[in-house]
């Protein structure tokens, strides 16, 4: 039996979680300060953004050096003091593991640089003017950016920012420098970690230009640097030398991995022990689109891709769900019209994603239902990706004004502004101006008014952690299989987790409707995000708008 299947995991952003030190950015003491709040929420494990030594072009995701904490987070001594501290009281931890792509202020790059002839040099993938394609960065232009000091002669390969050389996973010396570095911390005590971007590491070596896809006359590097063929030895030589030798949990960013190939991943053998699932993460979102194009999208639609993904995944191993993370907009913008937010359409999303048959994932203040913030200005903005596809908004035509109307609820930093823990000024998360903005809501939403609130987002929060873990239905909602439940009624997302004893329906109104229901008799109400049930007949239950319930068939 694996511990991390009946773990929930609240992942941390630290640049915005908490302040100690008052200089605007969150940081390592400032998580070790809120340990008791996340120790009443009821999690186990915490996943940690980024915190080692970073120039911060993509906020963290560009490491310069994989030992060191990054002065603006705290020092080495601080993140093992918050390692022993969360032993403590039994929450683990895991970092972030990025490992496609380095800094270009790491030693390896800067050696690359000044020495051709360094081993440093093959750390990185690197060709002379004459090869290189017409890959379109996923930050924006060309994945071939000039080796300083080669007189333009050469150029080094990045998926994502310039800043940001691939490393090349080609050169076994480069992986064992890598395993080592894995090795280290997980000697160190943490319990795993979040892969990022690891779909990215195999490369098309022959590196061919594809037809363009956009005006600029490059087409999107997926196209020759996702999912190659060949990863996978990759990626089992990375657990064997790795994971293996520790009781860890791992989980891939593994965008696009197709239902097929899954075992690979997640299967008995597989190299993770969870993968993320993006396939109903944004209906609204085109694939490979700009953030201006949008796309139509319906609640049953959206229901299918869920029941799919479980489907396909419950067959071969296990998975993750989440439905907010650092890099999308709040779940209640994504999935819920303006005039649809409310209390119990909150708790109603947040109840259809926690009882699949998966761990979930808990990103910083979702449990708040913190939303979107709204800046006035492209100057606002700190993401990296943001500024990008405002660009892009601009080169199609857009004006200024309704570029930034067409990108703002894409845009990362919905999800990076400060915690928000009280309404005082800065919403406690510091006493002085913090890195982004506040989202203006703050004095409205916050950790403090929620606490005492019986009726708030954050007490539904922990009574759904309550229940998951509740000794008589722990087997049924963490192991029990799934199905769909009502499938054919329009806007009602329903599903059963069953095993031999019991039988639990999760059933969500998905809409601002009222509607019935025929579920079996008897039944317990185990969660409702409303004070009272309707039963308008023996078999029937009247459903109020976006109204959720976990019932126990008896």
């Amino acid at each position: 039996m694996n511990w991390w299947k009946e773990d929930i995991v609240y992942q941390i952003y630290p640049k915005s979680f908490k302040d100690s030190n008052n200089d605007g950015i969150g940081d390592i003491k400032g998580i070790i300060e809120k340990l008791d709040y996340l120790e009443d929420l009821g999690i186990n494990t915490i996943w940690i953004c980024p915190f080692f030594q970073s120039p911060m072009i993509d906020n963290g995701y560009d490491i310069s050096n994989y030992y060191q904490v990054d002065p603006m987070f705290g020092t080495n001594e601080d993140l093992y003091e918050l390692i022993d501290q969360a032993k403590k009281k039994n929450i683990k931890i895991l970092f972030d593991l990025v490992v496609n792509h380095c800094s270009d202020q790491h030693e390896w790059f800067q050696k690359a640089i000044a020495e051709p002839n360094s081993k440093e040099r093959n750390y990185f993938i690197i060709k002379k003017k004459e090869e290189i394609t017409n890959w379109r960065a996923i930050f924006g232009g060309n994945s071939w950016s000039p080796l300083p000091n080669s007189n333009d002669e050469e150029y080094y390969f990045h998926v994502f920012s310039k800043e940001q050389p691939d490393l090349n996973w080609e050169n076994p010396e480069l992986r064992k420098e890598i395993y080592k570095m894995i090795n280290f911390w997980l000697d160190k005590g943490i319990k795993g970690f979040r892969v990022d971007a690891i779909t990215y590491i195999k490369k098309n070596q022959q590196f061919p230009n594809f037809a363009p896809d956009g005006l600029d006359g490059l087409a999107h590097v997926d196209k020759g640097s996702i999912n190659q063929p060949g990863i996978e030895s990759f990626l089992k030589e990375m657990k064997t030398e790795t994971f293996d030798k520790y009781d860890c949990m791992t989980v891939g960013e593994a965008v696009g991995v197709p239902y097929k190939d899954l075992e690979q991943y997640v299967g008995d053998g597989g190299c993770f022990s969870m993968i993320f699932e993006f396939s109903y993460d944004n209906p609204s979102m085109p694939s490979q689109g700009n953030w201006y194009d949008y796309k139509q999208w319906t609640v049953d639609e959206w229901k299918q891709k869920i029941y799919k993904a479980q489907k396909h995944i419950s067959k071969i191993g296990w998975s993750p769900t989440h439905i907010e993370n650092h890099d999308s907009p709040r779940s209640i913008n994504k999935f819920l019209h303006p005039d649809q937010i409310c209390g119990h359409s909150v708790k109603m999303l947040a109840t259809i994603f926690f009882y699949l048959r998966s761990t979930p994932f808990i990103y910083q203040g979702q449990e708040l239902g913190m939303s979107n913030v709204h800046f006035n200005s492209i100057d606002d903005y700190d993401d990296i990706s943001t500024h990008d596809h405002f660009q892009r908004a601009l080169n199609a035509g857009f004006k200024e004004e309704e570029a930034l109307r067409l990108i703002s609820p894409r845009s990362r930093d919905n999800a990076r502004t400060p915690m928000q823990w009280s309404n005082s000024k800065y919403a406690g998360f510091s006493e002085v101006t913090p890195w982004l903005k506040v989202n203006s809501n703050y004095q409205n939403v916050n950790v403090d008014q929620q606490l005492n609130d019986p009726k708030s987002i954050l007490n539904y929060y922990k009574k759904m952690i309550e229940l998951r873990k509740q000794k008589k239905y722990c087997s049924v909602l963490v192991y029990g299989e799934f199905s769909p439940l009502f499938e054919n009624m329009k806007n009602i997302v329903a599903y059963q987790r069953t095993n031999n004893e019991q039988t639990i329906y999760i059933i969500n109104n998905f809409q601002s409707e009222y509607c019935e229901i025929e579920v079996e008799m008897p039944f317990k109400v185990l969660l409702n995000n409303y004070t009272d049930i309707t039963v308008s007949s023996q078999r029937l239950i009247y459903l109020k708008p976006f109204q959720s319930l976990v019932l126990d068939i008896e």
